[in-house]
């Protein structure tokens, strides 16, 4: 863990790899949104993880 790491705090968790700290953003969104429509959120994470494993995170969503 980084310094810049927090669990359990008010402060999001960094990876320090941009793609994968952008889709971390988007999920903090979803616990705002109505539980119908996170399932999408999370769809969408776990595709531009994937994309990002893969090495591939730069290309558009």
């Amino acid at each position: 863990m980084t310094e810049d790491q927090t669990y359990g705090g008010d402060e999001p968790v960094r990876t320090g790899v941009p793609a994968v700290d952008a889709v971390l953003d988007d999920v903090d969104t979803a616990a705002d949104l109505p539980v119908d429509e996170q399932v999408a959120v999370f769809e969408r994470a776990h595709e531009r993880l994937r994309r990002a494993l893969d090495g591939q995170a730069d290309e558009p969503s």
